[in-house]
């Protein structure tokens, strides 16, 4: 017993020196998605960190939705807080600018050439002489400013933040000057959602002078002017801790997680931890295609965040203090993007977090009464349609994690679909069997469609607990969109209380709550048709008269074109009516598995690989919505993609890579290969699993994590 116990240790080792030995990081280009509107920041995180210090070039705006955008030049400072790749800007928490008398007029200016990033670290050169580096840990901030002379100025705005529809951003403050190298305090602010941050700002070199500026109209947080007489060495270092719960939190933070000046030190930990995170998968690809698929991995990790301090205690929902197992407590949940691929695919690459975000979405539901929707510093936003966090439950119970409990987690999920709440009129749903619009003027098709899927979630978790009431209810629930179908045009169209269809019905006008009411959500009626397919294919073939129509159906969708997309509500990156650029698209042309040319999926799925991705700051079209444009890439790259995110079950596509190879926990590896892939032999045929050919062109969870071979051989036609 005793030699085999030293031989599996020897044997792991030399698992995690083979993982440690890869560099990976080295692949990621911060910059992708940067420009346009991918909306990704350079700066560095941690993945799932608390923190991400970044420069800001703006505070509003729909570029600039996390604070940054490539093709600004102008600098307003550096924040501790961002989103990546949403449509909405929030955070942008505590400003730091350096500065010096000499060049005053220089502070906000920065050379281009001089901006360099790469995992953990971000680095420039400002205009008035000023090298500025940044890294982190999970949960502090760690600036060093490196001056042209030993006489430095720096303002502290802690008034800054990211606007979203309001100025007034700060409601109150509490900050205490504690001494010359330490401020402390908190901040209540209101954007996307209203939350409260606790902070400690400490400097290695005690300041000279502070002075606060005058405060101007709807301020209520102070901005300081700081002066420091440095060493010879002319650098000042900066550590900001952050927590929700108080500012002793923030302190502890920092005492644990950098409690000295050796901003190398952290660096080369923050690439270390990414490291060991984005070798769990090796390719075999060209630099161009590396570059795209490690950075997406990257983009991928960067939430959700976990928010709880070190000691696990975090501030939930309803503004009470609550300690987290095992130290976890998530958000920046941006659940309507990320339940279709990401969280699947962090089953595979991060199982270590899955238990720890089932427990936040049952948290969550104990403070606010029903399941979270859209997560900011632990507070929900509301943004979006239906109760995704259904699904999520669904899929981790389905797949096998059972650190959370199965019976609260199905009775969150009943309460959820029972109590209405905002967005979730379940006393209208279930009068009419779907959203009538003249009751619910606005995305009453989106609504019913989607919350079809989370309906059918409820029924299939009642099916493995058992519980044959619940099971019948919420599976007559899941059938209410066949109610939205019209016959005449084959699509779903909103339906008032009389049973009348909406007229006039335009099925390719983009409709969204925000600028442009209509039945659907940032889509139209041809993109939200195939909402239903991921759970229930057969009953869409059955409405469209069969397979075949189901293929044309498919074959229409595709090449059926708009006369005016708007960007804005996620028509970008258009095949036909297929818009990549936004999720409700995302699993359609995986559907081409269930029709009579599986190929003419394929070719899509790499025509969109190839077209609507790249390794430029504007690669990515489309907002990266935390990670799960990001995760469609990583996936199709893969050669699968979960249609339906809830049953374990990943259909087949085409793999877009010789070789991947998926380091499993335990020891464990899943190679895919795609015998005689290039870029002509886009086709695959023959799928084995095991060497044992596929029935079917589904790939199940189970057999991913077991560990195995997935070989594919790879055609022209």
């Amino acid at each position: 017993m005793e030699i085999k116990r030293k031989l599996f240790g020897v044997l792991f080792l030399l698992f995690l020196f083979q993982i440690n030995a890869q560099n990976n990081s080295k692949f990621v280009n911060t910059f992708i998605g940067t420009d346009g509107t991918g909306h990704t920041f350079p700066g560095p995180s941690l993945p799932f960190g608390m923190v991400q210090p970044g420069p800001d070039n703006n505070i509003e705006g729909w570029n600039h939705t996390s604070g940054y955008q490539y093709k600004d030049t102008l600098l307003l400072g550096f924040s501790q807080t961002r989103f990546s790749g949403t449509g909405i800007g929030e955070m942008g928490t505590i400003l730091l600018l350096p500065f010096n008398d000499e060049n005053s007029k220089l502070k906000n200016s920065y050379h281009k050439s001089s901006e360099k990033s790469s995992v953990g670290y971000y680095t420039l050169t400002k205009k008035d002489g000023i090298k500025v580096e940044l890294t982190c840990s999970e949960r502090v901030a760690f600036h060093k400013y490196t001056y042209p002379t030993q006489k430095a100025k720096l303002l502290l705005d802690f008034q800054h933040g990211f606007h979203f529809l309001n100025d007034s951003l700060v409601l109150e403050s509490d900050i205490k000057i504690e001494n010359a190298t330490t401020i402390s305090g908190y901040c209540k602010t209101k954007g996307w959602v209203t939350k409260k941050y606790f902070f400690k700002v400490e400097f290695e070199t005690p300041y000279s002078t502070i002075k606060e500026l005058d405060k101007e109209k709807n301020q209520n947080a102070p901005k300081y002017i700081l002066a420091f007489d440095l060493q010879k060495n002319k650098q000042l270092q900066i550590k900001i801790a952050l927590s929700t719960v108080n500012s002793d939190g923030a302190k502890v933070n920092l005492k644990a997680e950098i409690p000295h000046w050796d901003f190398n030190k952290v660096k080369k930990n923050a690439k270390q931890v990414w490291d060991t995170y984005l070798n769990r998968i090796a390719i075999e690809a060209p630099q161009k295609q590396k570059e795209l698929f490690y950075t997406s991995m990257y983009h991928l990790l960067l939430q959700p965040s976990n928010i709880a301090d070190v000691d696990g205690k975090y501030r939930g929902a309803n503004d009470a203090i609550g300690l987290a197992p095992n130290k976890e407590y998530y958000s920046t949940l941006s659940i309507w993007d990320i339940y279709r691929g990401a969280f699947p695919l962090l089953q595979i690459i991060a199982p270590e977090k899955i238990n720890g975000i089932a427990n936040t979405l049952l948290l969550h539901h104990k403070a606010a009464g029903f399941l979270p929707i859209w997560t900011a510093w632990g507070q929900d936003n509301f943004c979006m349609i239906g109760n995704h966090a259904i699904p999520m439950l669904l899929s981790a119970y389905t797949n096998g994690f059972t650190g959370f409990d199965k019976n609260e987690a199905f009775q969150a999920m009943l309460e959820t679909s029972t109590k209405s709440h905002i967005n979730s009129d379940w006393e209208l749903y279930n009068q009419y069997g779907y959203y009538p619009f003249d009751k619910l003027d606005n995305e009453a098709v989106s609504r019913t469609l989607e919350s079809g899927f989370d309906d059918w979630c409820v029924s299939q978790m009642a099916f493995y607990l058992n519980q044959k009431n619940e099971e019948l209810v919420y599976k007559k629930r899941a059938n209410y969109y066949k109610n939205l179908f019209d016959s005449d045009t084959q699509l779903f169209r909103g339906k008032d209380t009389n049973g009348d269809w909406r007229t006039p019905f335009d099925p390719l006008t983009a409709t969204s709550p925000m600028n442009n009411p209509g039945d659907y959500t940032e889509a139209n009626a041809w993109q939200y048709f195939w909402t239903p397919a991921q759970y229930d294919i057969d009953g869409m073939k059955e409405l469209l008269g069969g397979t075949t129509e189901f293929t044309k159906k498919l074959d229409q969708f595709f090449t059926l074109q708009s006369t005016n997309p708007n960007k804005f509500l996620g028509q970008e990156a258009m095949i036909g009516q297929y818009a990549h650029g936004n999720e409700p698209s995302h699993h359609i042309a995986y559907l081409y598995a269930f029709s009579d040319t599986p190929k003419t999926g394929q070719r899509y799925i790499n025509k969109i690989m190839s077209e609507f991705h790249d390794n430029t700051p504007n690669g990515m079209i489309g907002n990266d919505d935390c990670g799960q444009m990001s995760a469609w890439y990583i996936l199709s790259t893969l050669g699968f993609y979960p249609v339906n995110p809830t049953n374990g079950e990943f259909v087949i596509g085409a793999p877009q890579v010789k070789k991947a190879t998926l380091r499993i926990s335990n020891n464990k590896q899943f190679t895919i290969t795609a015998e005689g892939f290039s870029n002509q032999t886009i086709f695959q045929n023959n799928s084995k699993l095991n060497g044992i050919p596929l029935e079917k062109p589904i790939l199940n969870y189970a057999d991913i994590m077991k560990g195995g071979t997935l070989n594919f051989k790879m055609t022209t036609n």
